[in-house]
């Protein structure tokens, strides 16, 4: 019996998120095609025949402005010292760069297997694979180089299997039937974030957050879960784009949130929106708190 811990880690937009959602089978992180979409380190839990895998999904490694961003850094980095096995992935669509450079020193250090996944192969040709392979081959003794499609699950079945081989023996470190670390409350908000971040474009998704001012849980079965929440935005100009004309952009934005966190809680649900302007939320200590970024 193999059991342990995977960090998955990478630069924005790698595909960490889809990958583990594919890997647990159910939508435990919420994604977009908006960098830094993952804020805070998420537990997935995937129990496979012969072992149970404990992801750690994190924030995408990136140069932080914000108090914000030094804390989704932070909680990236200490992912690689808690982990029995490190998940490299790479966006094989693009170039390697100074940040690719930046990250794989990072994994470098790291004292366990370590698992390079090259995702998003369906979209690259087979001939511009091969010379990537070889690049980080070269920069790294990787105990595995495994292209994959974390979207449409190609080669996914192979990192589940390098994985297991690379985890110690031993007992699961959580129940047959537990899935994540995030709670109810948490996904609420995450679910009406990814909303945001569809229909929005340009800085607004960098700039806006999702806190749950009241969240009122049914007294009796059938009854209505109550969510009042907050969007945070940046400057008194982000508010209308929100809002929409007449009002239209936070409806859509909160029915098709509320859509889904009904399917979540499985049970009926009364969501409020509210659009907030708070200038300085990024370096709100209060509100990071709030969103689950814990400082060191």
């Amino acid at each position: 019996m193999k059991a342990g811990s995977v960090a998955l880690v990478g630069r924005p937009n790698a595909g960490k998120s889809t990958l583990l959602n594919r890997i647990v089978g159910e939508k435990v992180a919420i994604v977009s095609d908006k960098p830094q979409t993952t804020r805070h380190r998420i537990v997935g839990v995937h129990n496979a025949k012969g072992g149970q895998v404990v992801f750690i999904d994190t924030p995408g490694i990136h140069k932080p402005l914000h108090r914000m961003n030094r804390r989704m850094v932070d909680a990236a980095i200490a992912s690689l010292r808690e982990a029995d096995v490190v998940v490299l992935v790479v966006d094989a669509t693009g170039r390697p760069g100074g940040g690719d450079a930046f990250v794989l020193d990072l994994v470098s250090h790291a004292k366990v297997p370590t698992i390079l996944a090259l995702n998003k192969v369906d979209r690259v040709d087979k001939a511009n694979l091969l010379p990537l392979i070889d690049h980080y081959a070269k920069a790294m003794a990787f105990r595995a180089i495994v292209p994959i499609s974390a979207l449409r699950g190609e080669g996914v079945e192979g990192l589940e299997a390098e994985l297991l081989a690379n985890l110690p023996e031993g007992e699961p470190l959580y129940p047959d039937d537990y899935l994540t670390d995030q709670s109810q409350r948490s996904m609420v908000a995450e679910l009406i974030r990814e909303k945001v971040l569809h229909h929005t474009r340009d800085e607004l998704p960098f700039t806006t957050a999702v806190v749950i001012e009241r969240y009122e849980e049914p007294q009796k079965p059938g009854a209505v879960t109550r969510i009042f929440a907050s969007i945070l935005v940046d400057h008194d100009s982000q508010k209308p784009i929100l809002v929409g004309k007449g009002g239209e952009m936070v409806k859509r934005i909160g029915t098709e949130a509320r859509h889904d966190i009904e399917r979540l809680l499985d049970g009926r649900v009364h969501l409020e929106l509210h659009i907030k302007v708070r200038g300085d939320w990024r370096d709100d200590e209060r509100i990071l708190d709030d969103m689950g970024l814990r400082g060191r």
